[in-house]
C-alpha cells in the first residue's frame, strides 16, 4: 500500500481538506489514476500547463471524446433536463478552438479590462450596500449576508435579471452545480435538475421580453447576435445554445467568485493580526487576493478528455481518457510557489496562479471576480474594525463537491470603524 491508497477525494475528511492529498500525489504520483474520480488527476503547474497548451491531445470536448463520468446522480439529472427543457449542449465549455472562440467572442466585450474599470463605482455601491444591511448589527454570516449576494447582484445587474431574482439565481446556480460534484443522490439530483429547468423556463422567457423590449444587458446582446458556423452560414443563436451560455455565465459570474471571498477572509481570521496589517497598509490587499485565490482554489480541478494515446509525466494515457486537471494541486507546487503550503501576503508572483486556468479557456469574468474582490476587502477593512469569529471554535465547514471548495457558513462579529459609506480613491484592481 503507497500514502495514496489512504486517500479517497469523497471521503468527508480529506473532502473537507484535500490539501495533503494532493501534495502527495504531486511528490510520489505527479500524473494519478485517481480511481474515484476516474480520471488521470494532473496535479503539477507545469503538466497542466502543457495540457492547456496542446487542446488538439487534450480537449475540453469531453462529450466527443472523453469516457463516461460524473456518476449515476448526474447522469438522472441531464436526462431530466433533456426531457423537460432544453438539453446540454457545448458552448463555451467542452469545445475546443475554433469553435470555443465563436462563443467566447460573444461575451468577450462584456468583461474586458476596460469595461470592468468603469464599473468600480458601481461595484463600490453593491459592497457598499450590502455592509449597509448588517454593519450596526455588529455580526454577519459573512457567507449568506455578503459574499454570496456580492456577485449574485452584479451577474444579475448584467444579465438584466431583476434584483428581487437573486435569491432564485444562486439556488438555480447552486442546482446547476451540485450533480457534477458526486454528494448528492438520484432524488436530489432529479430537484436539482427540476429547478434547472425552472431557472431555463425563467430565462426563456426574458429572452422572449428583449426580443421586444432591447435593454443594455448580456442577454439582449446574447438574443440579437448572429454568428457564423463552420459551413459559412450566419444565423441566431438556436435555444439550446442560449440556455447552455446563460447556464455558464450565472454559475461561472457567481459561485467562483462568493467561495473566494469566503475564504479569504478565512484565511485571514485563521491568521490573527492579518487584517490589521492590511488595514494599516491597504497595497498589501492585491497581492493578498492573489496569494487566497493560490491558496485556496475556489475551482479544485476541471476536466479534459485525450484524443489519441500520449504520454505526460512519463504515463501513458490512452486515448478517450478523462484527465482532472488539478488547479489548486498545481497552485502548492513547490517548483513554482517555494513553500507553496503556506500562505503569505507579501508572496512575490502570487499571481501566477491557475486559478482563473490559461488560455483560450482562461476565465473571461476574471478581471470582474478581482475586482469584486478588491472593492469587497478594501472597503470591508475601512468601514468594520475588530473581525473575529462569533464561534473560536468554528470548522470553517465547505459545501460538499468534489471540484468547487466554498464554505457553508462563516458567522463574524465586529464593530463599527466607519458608518458612511467608503469609495476608496484610485481602486480600480
Amino acid at each position: 500500500m503507497t500514502q495514496l491508497d489512504k486517500f479517497n477525494l469523497f471521503d468527508d475528511a480529506v473532502r473537507e481538506c484535500p490539501f495533503k492529498y494532493l501534495q502527495t500525489i504531486r511528490e510520489e504520483s505527479p500524473v494519478y489514476f485517481m480511481k474515484e474520480l476516474g480520471a488521470y488527476y494532473v496535479s503539477r503547474y507545469e503538466d497542466l500547463r502543457y495540457v492547456k497548451k496542446h487542446p488538439e491531445i487534450f480537449s475540453n470536448d469531453t462529450y466527443t471524446y472523453g469516457s463516461s463520468r460524473g456518476g449515476q446522480a448526474r447522469n438522472i439529472a441531464e436526462e431530466y433536463r433533456a426531457q423537460n427543457g432544453w438539453k446540454r449542449v457545448s458552448t463555451l465549455q467542452r469545445t475546443d478552438p475554433p469553435v470555443h472562440s465563436m462563443y467566447r467572442a460573444l461575451i468577450n466585450d462584456a468583461f474586458t479590462v476596460s469595461r470592468v474599470r468603469k464599473m468600480t463605482d458601481y461595484v463600490e455601491t453593491c459592497v457598499n450596500e450590502l455592509i449597509d444591511q448588517f454593519i450596526y448589527r455588529g455580526e454577519c454570516d459573512f457567507v449568506s449576508e455578503f459574499s454570496i449576494p456580492l456577485p449574485c447582484t452584479v451577474i444579475a445587474d448584467q444579465l438584466g435579471v431583476p434584483r428581487e431574482r437573486i435569491a432564485d439565481l444562486k439556488r438555480w446556480s447552486d442546482a446547476m452545480l451540485a450533480p457534477g460534484g458526486g454528494f448528492v443522490d438520484e432524488a436530489a439530483a432529479v430537484e436539482c435538475a427540476r429547478q434547472v429547468v425552472e431557472a431555463q423556463k425563467f430565462f426563456a422567457s426574458v429572452m422572449d421580453e428583449r426580443r421586444l423590449e432591447p435593454k443594455d444587458d448580456i442577454i439582449t446582446d446574447l438574443v440579437r447576435t448572429q454568428v457564423t458556423d463552420k459551413h459559412g452560414v450566419t444565423r441566431p443563436l438556436d435555444m439550446f445554445e442560449l440556455q447552455d451560455l446563460l447556464d455558464q455565465l450565472l454559475t461561472g459570474g457567481n459561485e467562483t467568485t462568493t467561495n473566494a471571498i469566503g475564504s479569504g477572509m478565512m484565511l485571514l481570521l485563521q491568521r490573527p493580526g492579518t487584517i490589521e496589517r492590511m488595514q494599516n497598509d491597504p497595497k498589501l490587499i492585491r497581492n493578498f487576493i492573489e496569494e487566497s485565490l493560490r491558496y485556496e482554489t475556489p475551482v479544485l480541478h476541471l476536466w479534459r478528455a485525450t484524443t489519441q494515446d500520449t504520454e505526460l509525466g512519463g504515463v501513458k494515457i490512452p486515448k478517450g481518457s478523462s484527465l482532472a486537471l488539478g488547479y489548486a494541486s498545481a497552485n502548492r507546487d513547490e517548483a513554482v510557489f517555494p513553500d507553496g503550503e503556506s500562505f503569505d501576503i507579501e508572496r512575490r508572483k502570487a499571481g501566477a496562479h491557475l486559478a482563473f486556468g490559461s488560455g483560450p479557456h482562461h476565465c473571461p469574468g476574471a478581471a470582474l471576480a478581482r475586482q469584486e474582490m478588491f472593492s469587497a476587502f478594501t472597503i470591508l477593512f475601512k468601514r468594520l474594525k475588530n473581525i473575529r469569529l462569533a464561534d473560536p471554535a468554528d470548522s470553517f465547514a465547505h459545501v460538499p463537491s468534489s471540484f468547487l471548495r466554498g464554505l457553508k457558513s462563516l458567522n463574524l462579529k465586529f464593530e463599527v470603524a466607519e458608518r458612511a459609506r467608503y469609495s476608496p480613491s484610485a481602486s480600480a484592481y
